[in-house]
């Protein structure tokens, strides 16, 4: 006998066994094909559009990258309330109301499915699709998917933008604020220091050059007078007589009062009457118009020759009151010298520290004018958003209801089956022929007794053990045809659905892949 009819004899021995480890695969993969619910999967697909205003003409204010715009969307619509809101809407899952809400959350995101795509100068898409186990339910979840999507986008650019116009306009509100102490403060350190500010500072020093050259005058008119007092005083003792002026209306104070009149009307010519220098004239004037005043009242009319100590008394005294008069006249210089050299000197401390408030309040200045730049800015970028003209996500295909379920392949599960069944059979009758170490053939008894056969004789069964073989063969078949099939509708019935079961074994796999 040749190998291959041995071989064909050994399997048509076997034939039974790999029959029945056919038939129990292929049954049970055929009614696990015919079992396992339908899955019907809808598709959408989305695309971030630019701005519809160019910016370099109006800039929106909410500048978030259209991929983290997207990764933003996703993470917000798989939020919990989200899909808990959506799934008792639609009744997504089939025994949703014996579910318990993490489960329920579990089995949206699992049959939720998002994908997205972009890059350098691409536009960036994505694409969401949904399986559910009819086709009406898988499109109503995906348009609420889409009302939800759209309508977190608005809010969530027209928040940015609120929150922004909001931001700057506290802004602007905090350093007008600011901006309005800083001119108080130096309002009010102007007031208190205004006659020592740097801004009239060379007044001031003109005016201390004035007041010092008036205190030089005022000295030698005092020295003058007394000159001529120890003089009249000196005659008298030489003499026993004295000879006054040959005018009385000629006196220091007299003569002085003329000059200053005749300065007047020169510095007329160039300065207005409200001039500082006009104005400080007529004062020394007009002090000197009373000494002259008081000269006259106190001096009685003396004959053009005096003689006897009553005209000396009379001459000292004149020019005792003149004295005294310029006196009080230097006091008074004095004092108001005093007081303009200490303004002066009081100046750079106040220019310092005018300064550093004025350099503060153009600091503030500046941020406000920023500010207010910025808000006008955002008040743009926020009308924008308002009018959805800006960064905005569209639809550019719509959820439809699919007529067809997209999974399972009942006949590739069917067909992979029964296929997987036809290689066990055969793979289970090569394991038994391996284990077989039984004597079946001459050559058998040859390398393994030494022993030379004369001839071989086939068995030859009875009709009797023909029938009961068959009879037992086909007892089996029926029960595996009836059995299995059986067995699989109690386990689907009775215990655990199969496709919870066959969602069970893939996630295992996957897991442990």
């Amino acid at each position: 006998m040749g190998p291959v009819r041995y071989y064909f004899s050994i399997f048509l021995r076997r034939f039974p066994y790999f029959l029945i480890v056919a038939l129990i695969v292929s049954v049970a993969s055929f009614i696990v094909a015919r079992t396992l619910p339908a899955t019907y999967v809808s598709t959408m697909r989305l695309i971030v559009e630019s701005p519809q205003i160019p910016g370099n003409l109006a800039a929106s204010t909410v500048t978030t990258p259209a991929a983290e715009q997207l990764q933003i969307i996703e993470q917000r619509l798989l939020t919990r309330p989200v899909l808990l809101e959506i799934a008792r809407e639609f009744q997504v899952l089939p025994d949703q109301d014996e579910a318990s809400p993490d489960q329920i959350v579990k089995a949206m995101r699992k049959n939720t499915s998002i994908w997205t795509s972009g890059g350098l100068n691409q536009a960036n898409l994505m694409t969401i699709s949904f399986e559910a186990g009819t086709g009406p339910i898988a499109a109503g979840v995906l348009n609420a998917y889409l009302t939800e999507i759209q309508k977190l986008d608005v809010s969530y650019r027209k928040e940015r933008a609120t929150d922004t116009l909001a931001f700057f306009q506290l802004e602007v509100d905090r350093l007008s604020d600011e901006l309005s102490k800083r001119s108080a403060r130096i309002l009010e350190f102007k007031n208190d220091n205004s006659d020592a500010l740097p801004d009239s500072l060379q007044f001031r020093l003109a005016q201390q050059g004035a007041l010092q050259t008036n205190l030089e005058q005022t000295d030698q008119q005092i020295f003058s007078l007394r000159a001529q007092r120890e003089k009249l005083v000196k005659i008298f003792s030489s003499t026993g007589q004295v000879v006054g002026p040959p005018q009385q209306n000629q006196t220091p104070a007299r003569q002085q009062l003329s000059q200053l009149q005749s300065q007047l009307d020169n510095q007329l010519v160039v300065y207005s009457d409200n001039s500082p220098q006009i104005k400080l004239l007529r004062a020394r004037i007009k002090k000197l118009e009373q000494v002259v005043a008081a000269e006259q009242a106190t001096a009685p009319a003396s004959p053009n020759t005096q003689t006897g100590n009553s005209a000396l008394d009379l001459q000292l005294a004149q020019v005792d009151s003149q004295i005294s008069a310029l006196e009080d006249q230097r006091r008074v210089t004095q004092d108001r010298l005093n007081a303009l050299t200490l303004t002066i000197d009081q100046t750079p401390a106040n220019a310092i520290t005018l300064a550093e408030l004025t350099r503060e309040h153009d600091n503030i200045q500046n941020q406000y004018n920023v500010a207010v730049s910025r808000l006008a800015e955002a008040s743009t970028g926020e009308r924008i958003e308002v009018t959805s003209q800006g960064q905005r996500i569209s639809v550019i295909e719509h959820p439809s209801t699919p007529t067809e379920p997209a999974k399972p392949n009942r006949l590739m599960i069917a067909g992979g089956g029964a296929a997987f069944g036809i290689a066990l059979g055969l793979g289970l009758v090569v394991l038994l022929e391996i284990l077989n170490r039984s004597v079946r053939r001459p050559e058998d008894l040859i390398s393994k007794l030494d022993v030379w056969p004369i001839a071989t004789i086939p068995y030859a069964p009875s009709r009797g053990e023909v029938i009961m073989r068959r009879t037992v063969w086909g007892g089996i078949i029926l029960a595996i045809l009836i059995g299995v099939p059986a067995a699989v509708w109690a386990v689907h019935i009775y215990y655990l659905p199969l496709d919870l079961i066959t969602e069970r074994v893939m996630d295992k796999l996957e897991t442990f892949w």
